[in-house]
This record gives structure tokens, sequence and C-alpha cells, in this order.
């Protein structure tokens, strides 16, 4: 049983949820939040227009500058509330870079991480992120990973398994950038054949990949 901290009614959540989530603690029993989404779809639907506007500047603003995790939460709202959350950024191409990822439950964060090096390259933050993600997952999960890299996406769910049927080369004679950790990354998924890679639009509002944007940038911050 558990205990709404918004009515104070007690709650039950099926076990073969809490299953798939090990240490998660619900916070909402399912009438409250119901009324939740009940009320800010109405919300949404009565400000509308006023708030495809603010959509449109509140998702530019982590294209010109870098965003606190607490900026962006305080900021965003829209967007998937469950999954993994993945994302890679880089000064220069290569130079100093960073990644983070994020675990959500029904928009509360169950796990994070994040770290950086001081001379990386995008595509390559972007993958570590990615593993990152998919350790957060046991191996039963079905929990959809989000990546803002159509790279990273196309790697993992298509190109990576003709590699490996060639023994790890492309068609071409040209080498495959960042070999250890796509190997990596496509192990990981393999092992989780019910978690589906998807990708998501960076920059443009979405709460949890604006987050993962701030993890991955904390390096260039000095309030995380």
């Amino acid at each position: 049983m558990f205990s709404c901290q918004t009515c104070g009614r007690t709650f039950d959540v099926r076990q073969d949820v809490l299953d798939l989530y090990p240490g998660w603690v619900p916070k909402q029993c399912l009438d409250c939040k119901n009324n939740r989404s009940s009320s800010q779809a109405g919300e949404r639907s009565a400000t509308k227009a006023s708030a495809t506007k603010a959509s449109a500047t509140k998702a530019s603003a982590t294209k010109s500058r870098d965003l606190t995790t607490a900026e962006v939460l305080a900021r965003y709202t829209d967007g998937p509330r469950t999954g993994i959350f993945t994302d890679g950024a880089t000064e220069g191409n290569p130079g100093p870079g960073g990644w983070g990822a994020v675990h959500v439950i029904d928009g509360e964060i169950f796990d994070e991480a994040h770290g950086s090096e001081s001379h990386t390259t995008n595509n390559k933050m972007e993958l570590t992120a990615m593993i990152a993600g998919l350790n957060m997952l046991p191996l039963d999960s079905a929990t959809p990973v989000f990546t803002d890299s159509q790279l990273v996406v196309n790697i993992i769910t298509t190109w990576a398994e003709g590699w490996k049927a060639k023994g790890w080369r492309k068609k071409s004679s040209g080498p495959i950038a960042n070999l250890e950790l796509v190997r990596e990354a496509y192990e990981l998924s393999r092992q989780r054949p019910d978690v589906p890679i998807r990708w998501i639009k960076a920059h443009s509002g979405n709460l949890w990949n604006e987050y993962a944007d701030a993890l991955a940038t904390a390096y260039r911050r000095s309030e995380f």
C-alpha cells in the first residue's frame, strides 16, 4: 500500500508494474493523476494559441545558452513522461564535451548520470549517453530510450547488425567510427530486446530531452 501525497488516501499499484522498477515509490493515486492530467489538458486547450507561441520561444532557449537542470524543470512540461532520455554535447567537434542520461517514471526522476571528457566528439558523447541509459534498465524492461541523435538510432536499430555480420566492418573499406562504443551500445540493446530506441527532436521543448541536454552541458557551468 502507498500513500498519495496529493489527497492522502492509500492506494495499490499492480505488482507486475512495481517489478519493472525496483525501488520505485509511487507518489500519487490514479484519481489524482487523472484529475491532474484532465486539468492540464483543459488548460492547454483553452490557451492553445498563446501556448504555441510560448513553446516556440521556450524551445529556442537551449539553442542560445545552456540551461541548468532547475531552469529546465521550471520552464518545460511537454513530451513523454516515462522513459530513458539521453544526450551528448561538445564545444567544437572534436573538443571538450559531456553526456547525460535520465530515467523518468511518470514524470519523476528515478535515476540519472552525467560525465565529461576534455577532448571528444559529439557522436562519442551521444553513444556514451546511450550506453549509460541502457545500463539503467533491467534486461526484461520495455521502457523506451529516447535520443535526439538520428545517427545513434540508425546505428543501433539498423546498421550495427550488418556490421557485426561482416566482422564489424562496413561495406566500404572505411573503419567504423567509435567502434568500441558502437559495439557496447548495440550489445546492450540486444540484451534488452523489448526496449525501443526512439528519436526525439532536440531543442523543441520536450522536458526530459531538455533535461538530458542540461546534464550533458553541466561541465560548462558552475551551477548544475
